[in-house]
């Protein structure tokens, strides 16, 4: 009885005696998943850019454009082309780093993004940090205290960070805190006398002024995003407790975890290294999404407390019908979220071997 052997069968067994090959085929194949789902992005965005009932011609030319100033245009555009063709040519655009020319700024839109999206990073950084460090022990806490005032206390806070609107919130932090007890700055992100004062290396005012030795531009931008990161952050801190909570008492429950405690174990180490060590990778993804929510759902806040990000100048976009600007922004946040999703699965297999 003879066996075919296929060429995917050779792929393997040539994989198994060389871990050469292995690697080469999940980088292979890792670029693939990037590429396609990248793919999918452009196509989704550019089909709303061909779906919306906006015409780009008049908002570029007006109304009152004449026909053949009109038709120049749609040329001009290659909206005359089949569809697959604009695709071609919108696909390439992008590569090469153009997303066109905003009409609010007359600006590459390229360069818009490069200048909004770093204030939008620093947000959500510091809003992570503050959601990681103070919501995983949390968690952890109320899992070990289960159906304690301490676990009642984190269930709490999670129904409220689920429940409550981020811009109430964000008002009634500004009514508070600046307003009446005037512990922070108000919106903006910086007071407009230290404007200029530092170079704009990283786009992270907090880290420019640090390298500049400035001091004063450090504080004064420390007091401006405090309450936003602190608002955003307490939605971090509400999620990542609820999920650790669930993680920990999921865990606490098994086997290996009695088996400890009979033989002695201090229950520190039961918590911290046994449990918690078992969840630390499933969390990892968790506080990456988090992230990735908070880089692309920071509009409201970003709205209420005049921050300059992306998410601001995303509705300023949709609200001036400034279409160049809109789909790039929309372009850039998938793009990151893809990267950090990619990034979070990289990261899955190194620190999980049965992820490999």
């Amino acid at each position: 009885m003879s066996t075919t052997i296929t060429p995917i069968d050779r792929i393997r067994a040539a994989s198994a005696r060389r871990p050469g090959v292995r690697w080469t085929l999940r980088v292979l194949r890792w670029v693939l998943t990037l590429a396609v789902t990248f793919t999918g992005l452009l196509a989704v965005t550019f089909v709303i850019g061909r779906k919306v009932p906006i015409d780009p011609v008049l908002a570029i030319l007006g109304d009152r454009a004449s026909a053949s100033a009109y038709a120049a245009a749609r040329i001009q555009l290659g909206l005359d082309k089949p569809l697959a063709e604009q695709f071609l040519i919108y696909v390439n655009a992008v590569l090469h780093g153009n997303l066109g020319v905003s009409l609010l700024t007359a600006n590459p839109v390229l360069d818009d993004i490069r200048r909004v999206f770093p204030a939008t990073l620093e947000l959500a950084t510091l809003a992570t940090i503050a959601g990681v460090l103070a919501g995983v022990p949390l968690g952890v806490v109320a899992a070990t205290r289960h159906n304690r005032w301490i676990d009642h206390v984190a269930r709490f806070v999670g129904l409220i960070g689920s429940s409550v609107p981020v811009f109430w919130l964000g008002l009634m932090g500004l009514l508070l805190f600046y307003a009446k007890l005037h512990w922070v700055s108000g919106p903006g992100r910086l007071d407009p006398v230290f404007d200029g004062m530092v170079d704009a290396r990283t786009g992270s005012l907090l880290i420019d002024s640090l390298i500049a030795g400035e001091w004063d531009v450090f504080f004064n931008a420390l007091s401006h995003v405090a309450l936003p990161a602190a608002i955003l952050g307490y939605y971090s801190v509400a999620y990542l407790s609820r999920m650790t909570r669930s993680f920990m008492l999921e865990q606490l429950n098994q086997e290996y975890i009695t088996t400890a405690r009979a033989k002695g174990v201090p229950e520190r180490r039961v918590v911290w290294v046994h449990a918690f060590g078992n969840i630390a990778v499933p969390l990892l993804t968790v506080i990456a999404l988090s992230y990735s929510f908070l880089l692309e759902g920071s509009v409201l806040t970003e709205i209420v407390f005049a921050w300059p990000g992306i998410g601001s100048y995303l509705t300023g976009a949709l609200l001036n019908a400034d279409m160049n600007a809109v789909l790039g922004s929309t372009l850039v946040i998938g793009a990151t979220f893809i990267a950090l999703n990619l990034l979070t699965d990289a990261l899955y297999r190194v620190f999980d071997p049965r992820a490999r």
